[in-house]
């Protein structure tokens, strides 16, 4: 009698990796390569005028104060590993850097990627999140460099061909522990947060007021209150349901994969959140084994090599099953990063716990394991701080807007979708209307006053972060000074609102200026007129380290 064949996976009630993850893998480290691809890019285009010598906030200023507080290179790396400690930080370095990222990003993106590699992506980056001071107050860069640890234990040692060496299962389940840490700390945080997430109300504000909407921002903001209710329970559920589905058996850790993944599409849609959503994507892919049926026609994107070391028999016996596992140095170092992990975790999961929950918290100067959230709180109004220069000698008239490049200003401007782009000026801008609508001024934005003099004296830094210049005649979403600088700039906080949006449309516009995609009202004064002869503007930015005193 023949011995029974072997069940196929898809039957199997057995919990944990069954099977191997070749394709899982191979589109993890794509993906991956392709949001560090975004990153670099986008610090090679901004960083010079972001954290350059002369930037906004310039990196050199901040290192100097961290070396005397702290006591020398050794010191400062313990506490915020950067290679500029040792190296010394330059404009030159910097974008040195960002090209070397932007290269190796490129090589992992067309689909060679080992550990070495991946390691020095790792320490790049994390070099330049570490003087990027306000910029990269973010709870995604943390995760990125998590996500590159993790990618260590999955990529092969030295020949980074995506179908050489078995993904280690281990490995695959800490890619689990990530999923489900990032998800339920986005799902906990919201039932703790703002009353409107258990409600369910705050979707009937969040497309409006996040940070940079896109263009199907306003579809998504009015729709009827019943279908933005059932939205928000969706939201509960994925980010709090399916986290624990990872965990059951095989066909619920798919089906749990497949709604987070839906979930990450609708937000890439629906607004403008820098890599976040993409880059949460890229361990949630190893929640598929090579026999799932989600991988389909996507398999004939993948290399020969890959492809055949994924191959699934009628029997459900994995053909790349008996491939070479990881070498025997690179098993050890996996399983002691994975009891660092466990060890990590500890505070993590009292986080999690608490009903002084954190988010987008690190327990470590290395970041290993990190909590994360975002949305604990959404504001029922959009505030943003507009930017107006004039030539005027007696700054009295002709005030004329400076456009941000993605953030809302005219009225008239559609909003862009520029996902995974990370504009980080207009991040923070928006931070900064809401800390202006407080009240209390720009304690936290003060790089805001640093940009206004940047304008006033036509720093071409400055204005490359802004949208480009106006041409003839042209008013609207661009900069309106673009060969000669203003005499004065000023900073006024408006409030906005979608146009033409039934739902929450008031009675009264009498106030509002209407658009076609928005509708604003001032709501004060920021700065008053400053010129590059404002004597407070200047003790100012001398009291922050950012412009010279004068010669005795």
């Amino acid at each position: 009698m023949d011995p029974p064949s072997e069940e196929p996976l898809g039957r199997s009630p057995v919990i944990g990796p069954q099977g191997t993850f070749f394709l899982g893998r191979f589109w993890f480290l794509r993906l991956l390569g392709l949001v560090y691809l975004v990153a670099f890019g986008g610090m090679l285009r901004d960083g010079v005028a972001l954290i350059g010598e002369d930037g906004l906030l310039p990196a050199t200023v901040w290192m100097a104060d961290a070396l005397e507080s702290l006591g020398g290179p050794w010191e400062a790396t313990q506490r915020a590993p950067s290679l500029f400690w040792w190296t010394g930080f330059s404009d030159g370095g910097l974008v040195a850097v960002c090209l070397l990222g932007v290269v190796l990003s490129l090589v992992v993106l067309a689909g060679f990627a080992n550990v070495p590699m991946l390691l020095a992506l790792w320490a790049l980056y994390f070099s330049v999140v570490t003087v990027g001071q306000r910029w990269f107050h973010f709870g995604w860069e943390s995760q990125l460099l998590e996500t590159t640890l993790l990618a260590c234990t999955l990529a092969p040692l030295w020949d980074g061909r995506p179908w050489r060496g078995r993904p280690s299962r281990l490995g695959v389940v800490l890619g689990w522990w990530l999923s489900a840490r990032i998800m339920l700390g986005a799902g906990l945080i919201k039932l703790r947060g703002g009353e409107c997430w258990r409600e369910l109300t705050c979707l009937n504000w969040h497309f409006e007021t996040q940070p940079v909407p896109g263009p199907l921002s306003r579809l998504m903001h009015g729709l009827p209150t019943e279908a933005l209710a059932g939205g928000v329970l969706a939201n509960h559920a994925v980010e709090l349901l399916a986290p624990v589905l990872i965990w059951g058996p095989r066909r619920l850790r798919h089906a749990a994969g497949l709604a987070m993944v839906a979930f990450q599409g609708v937000l890439i849609l629906s607004g403008n959140l820098s890599f976040l959503n993409w880059l949460t994507l890229v361990p949630l892919l190893l929640l598929f084994d090579d026999e799932a049926g989600v991988w389909g026609r996507m398999r004939r994107w993948v290399p020969g090599g890959a492809a055949r070391a994924a191959e699934v028999p009628r029997g459900g016996a994995m053909a790349g099953a008996d491939g070479p596992a990881p070498v025997r140095a690179h098993t050890a170092a996996i399983w002691l990063y994975a009891a660092v992990v466990a060890w990590a975790s500890v505070p993590v999961v009292v986080n999690l716990l608490s009903n002084e929950q954190s988010m987008n918290r690190s327990f470590g100067a290395l970041r290993v394991v990190n909590t994360y959230g975002a949305f604990g709180s959404v504001g029922e109004r959009r505030f943003e701080i507009v930017i107006e220069g004039t030539a005027d000698e007696d700054a009295v008239g002709g005030w004329r807007e400076f456009a941000f490049r993605a953030k809302p200003g005219a009225v008239d401007h559609r909003p862009p979708w520029i996902t995974p782009w990370h504009h980080r000026l207009d991040w923070l801008a928006w931070f900064a209307g809401l800390e202006a609508a407080r009240g209390r001024g720009l304690r936290r934005e003060a790089w805001v006053a640093h940009l206004a003099w940047k304008l006033l004296e036509g720093d071409d830094g400055a204005r490359a972060l802004m949208a480009p210049g106006c041409a003839a005649g042209q008013t609207g979403h661009c900069n309106p000074f673009p060969d000669a600088p203003p005499r004065w700039v000023r900073v006024r906080l408006f409030e906005y609102a979608f146009a033409d949006v039934a739902r929450t449309q008031p009675d009264d516009l009498g106030d509002w200026e209407v658009g076609r995609w928005w509708r604003r009202r001032e709501r004060g004064l920021v700065f008053p007129p400053l010129s590059l002869e404002s004597e407070e503007l200047r003790e100012f930015l001398r009291g922050r380290g950012w412009l010279e005193a004068p010669a005795p």
